[in-house]
């Protein structure tokens, strides 16, 4: 790199980085809603008011089907979007890109932080006339553009974009990047010489608060948007670690300040933390819904990770399939022999990051966060093994590690292989963006790129069959039709399956009055009984539901109560395929008493979910038990957060009988 480096250029190839990207998305942006984008999005009516008042937003924030922590700044955002383009998707994806392109912005801030406090000398070390700090701040500068334009053009980080739902890990990570700025310029200043040391205790204070500040209120904002923010004070103790070494540029000596507030935002809520979901994770009970245990997981995550590792910075097509529900699970060290090679290549990792601690400092650091990035969704937590979006972090530690490996200036050795290496990696890596992007745009042609790429995977074959459906608009002779049996049929053949596919083919053929295989029926009603529902299979069945009752669909009775007798026979079943299977029984069979004790059973299962409850007071009144209903009122009551339920608890104290 030429020395004579002007200090403009850093901005400008940043703004020719963000220039790029949003080419390489924009074609994307046309593409319609996914996976689960429906349950939490488009099927979530909470996160669609018809006003912008307080109760409304508020509801529309606590609305979230997908954490128990309801994610409300993510799902407030979501309101917003609806409030201003309705459900077109563009509006909302183009949301996602600009969230984006300002953590883009912020990857540039941080690295030129972290570049910088790499390569700053030591209180003892020689010091360096303006010309070299100009320099060194230049390459600074140029190396942390590199590493933004870098991360923005991962292919592994577009589900964070064009991926409507995982705004919610985008959205978490501006609070994650702008902590970490703040936490590295305190410590740098805290890190810097001055003289006397007496002078400076006053404001070495002052910077040790703004240390503090940085994380922990990003942390608890970003929560809001998704809890991997909780993340947040381990990447800061990674870049302690890494560059900072616990001191103060007035001692060598561990600062006890810096240590005593990782005990105290780190340590202490971790142990806390593995107390409260221990207990949860080590009941076989919490497993019942996946194909795998604790102990297979934990084996199938070191593949997982070392997988990540190499689709980051080496991505095929295939290997970035957004479907992952066809991976074989490890069962031993050997079963299969890749589990103990990502063992040893994890451990290996972890030696690489100690040795080049004191050697490439940032090649270190960058190790840390991606394998710290991993520690909180690939290890103990019952969630689903594989998801691009979770390396939407873990990925800027990669580019940490490798960009400033390659980013050499002139004299030094390998010049010109190093750079043709980053300008290759950065080509490949915009190229298969705009590829993958480019298909997101179509709805077909995503459907068909996507079960090509994973032909072994159940949901992949299944969305292919499902986009075939919306496209044959339910009429028997368009050709799209005859194309929806196949994927469909080969997904329900597929191991570990949900019955989707199987609602999917009797769902099209009831609504097009085409016979239907008492094979998809047996298969469906099989499924339900060898595992416990998901909520794959619980939304199944409530789309079957609601397809009789708008009179959509003629299904036989028969088959559908043994379908919800099959998917209750389970222990324990969840509150949402208990409230459906009283909306069967109230609405379609007319058994009033069974909707009513399957409804009362799903407000025992999920108590502060306020929508059995409305269900509740709604039947209590139709039977005409006016107390009954008003003490279900009064049990609503209490979930009314900020006004949220006011017209829905006004609308039902005006149903008849209970004036």
């Amino acid at each position: 790199m030429n020395e004579r480096t002007r200090p403009w250029l850093p901005w400008l190839m940043l703004a020719l980085a963000v220039a790029a990207t949003a080419a390489v998305y924009w074609s994307g942006l046309s593409g319609d809603w996914l996976f689960d984008d429906y349950p939490n999005i488009v099927d979530n009516l909470g996160v669609q008011p018809t006003h912008a008042d307080l109760a409304s937003l508020v509801n529309a924030a606590l609305s979230s089907p997908a954490s128990e922590f309801k994610r409300p700044l993510a799902s407030l955002s979501f309101a917003l979007n609806y409030l201003a383009g309705g459900l077109n998707p563009f509006g909302w994806k183009l949301t996602n890109l600009v969230i984006h392109l300002l953590n883009g912005l912020l990857v540039f801030v941080l690295a030129r932080l972290l570049v910088a406090a790499a390569n700053a000398p030591t209180q003892r070390g020689p010091s360096r006339n303006s010309s070299a700090v100009a320099v060194e701040a230049s390459v600074a500068g140029v190396t942390a553009a590199l590493i933004a334009a870098c991360w923005m053009l991962l292919p592994i980080n577009l589900t964070g974009v064009l991926y409507v739902v995982q705004r919610e890990e985008s959205m978490a990570n501006l609070f994650v990047l702008a902590g970490l700025i703040g936490y590295v310029v305190a410590r740098c200043r805290m890190t810097a010489p001055v003289a006397p040391p007496s002078t400076s205790k006053g404001r070495r204070w002052r910077e040790f608060w703004l240390c503090a500040l940085s994380i922990t209120v990003p942390a608890a904002v970003g929560v809001l948007a998704k809890e991997t923010a909780v993340m947040l004070p381990l990447y800061a103790l990674l870049v302690e670690w890494a560059l900072f070494r616990f001191s103060t540029s007035n001692s060598t000596a561990p600062d006890r300040r810096i240590i005593a507030l990782f005990v105290l935002v780190l340590a202490l809520p971790m142990v806390v933390g593995l107390a409260w979901l221990l207990p949860g994770v080590l009941n076989p009970a919490a497993w019942a819904t996946r194909d795998f245990t604790l102990g297979t997981r934990l084996l199938s995550e070191t593949r997982v990770v070392v997988g990540y590792l190499v689709d980051t910075l080496l991505p095929t097509p295939q290997a970035l399939s957004f479907y992952h529900d066809n991976f074989r699970i490890s069962n031993g060290l050997l079963a299969p022999w890749t589990t103990l090679a990502s063992i040893i290549t994890l451990i290996a990792l972890v030696a690489a990051a100690a040795w080049l601690r004191p050697r490439q400092p940032l090649a270190a650091l960058g190790i840390a966060l991606f394998l710290g990035c991993q520690s909180l969704t690939g290890t103990i937590l019952p969630l689903e093994l594989i998801y691009e979006h979770r390396n939407y972090f873990a990925s800027f530690g990669l580019m940490l590690a490798l960009v400033p490996l390659l980013v050499v200036r002139a004299g030094q050795p390998m010049l010109l292989s190093r750079r043709l290496l980053l300008g290759g990696l950065l080509l490949l890596w915009a190229s298969e963006t705009a590829m993958t992007a480019t298909a997101w745009g179509n709805p077909l042609l995503l459907a068909e790129t996507l079960a090509a790429r994973a032909p072994d995977s159940p949901r992949a074959q299944y969305e292919l069959g499902r986009t075939c459906i919306i496209y044959s608009h339910y009429d028997p002779a368009s050709p799209f039709t005859k194309l929806a049996y196949a994927p469909l049929e080969r997904a329900a053949a597929l191991p570990d399956a949900s019955i989707l596919p199987e609602q999917a083919l009797i769902f099209m053929n009831s609504r097009m009055h085409l016979p239907i295989k008492d094979a998809w029926w047996n298969s469906l009603i099989g499924k339900l009984k060898a595992h416990k529902p998901g909520v794959q299979d619980e939304s199944s069945l409530a789309a079957l539901t609601k397809c009789v009752q708008d009179n959509l669909c003629n299904l036989p009775i028969n088959r559908m109560v043994d379908a919800f007798l099959a998917a209750l026979s389970h222990p324990n079943p969840d509150g949402r395929l208990l409230a459906n299977y009283g909306d069967y029984g109230w609405n379609v069979l007319g058994d009033r008493d069974l909707g009513l004790r399957m409804t009362e059973e799903a407000v025992k299962a999920a108590p502060a979910e306020p929508a059995y409850r409305i269900t509740l007071v709604r039947m209590f009144a139709a039977l005409g038990r006016k107390d009954d209903a008003l003490d279900a009122i009064k049990h609503l009551e209490p979930l009314n957060y900020g006004g949220r339920l006011n017209s829905t608890l006004a609308q039902l104290r005006t149903l008849p009988g209970l004036q």
